[in-house]
């Protein structure tokens, strides 16, 4: 299980103006939220990394914030914030991989393992 300090360690991770963090989650005993998204890419309009959600397949349901503080506190589960319902989140896959090995890509705890085309 992927913890929130992980989840938060990964978002802090720079993007270089080239690199976007995906990933594909859902939200337990909630069918709303069986196939969500959230991320970070840089915005070449803002000049800076942009943090999202994408909760619905059809793309109604999006929302964009300047930091991951701001996004992970943000009320866009039914009233609730990705920090209230963390317990209840299962991380599917991050940029179409294991969770837990693209996780540790990012976070450096196997320092030694390097996927092909893993951001540096």
């Amino acid at each position: 299980m992927i913890t929130f300090e992980q989840i938060t360690k990964l978002f802090t991770f720079n993007t270089k103006k080239k690199f976007c963090v995906e990933i594909q989650f859902m939200l337990l005993n909630i069918q709303k939220y069986d196939y969500c998204w959230m991320g970070k890419m840089w915005s070449r309009d803002e000049q800076k990394d942009v943090f999202w959600y994408g909760l619905t397949p059809d793309g109604k349901n999006a929302f964009d914030y300047p930091s991951f503080e701001e996004m992970a506190n943000a009320p866009v589960f039914e009233g609730l914030s990705l920090k209230d319902v963390w317990d209840h989140i299962v991380i599917e896959e991050i940029d179409g991989c294991d969770p837990q090995e693209r996780l540790e890509d990012y976070i450096g705890n196997n320092p030694n393992r390097r996927m092909m085309g893993a951001p540096e």
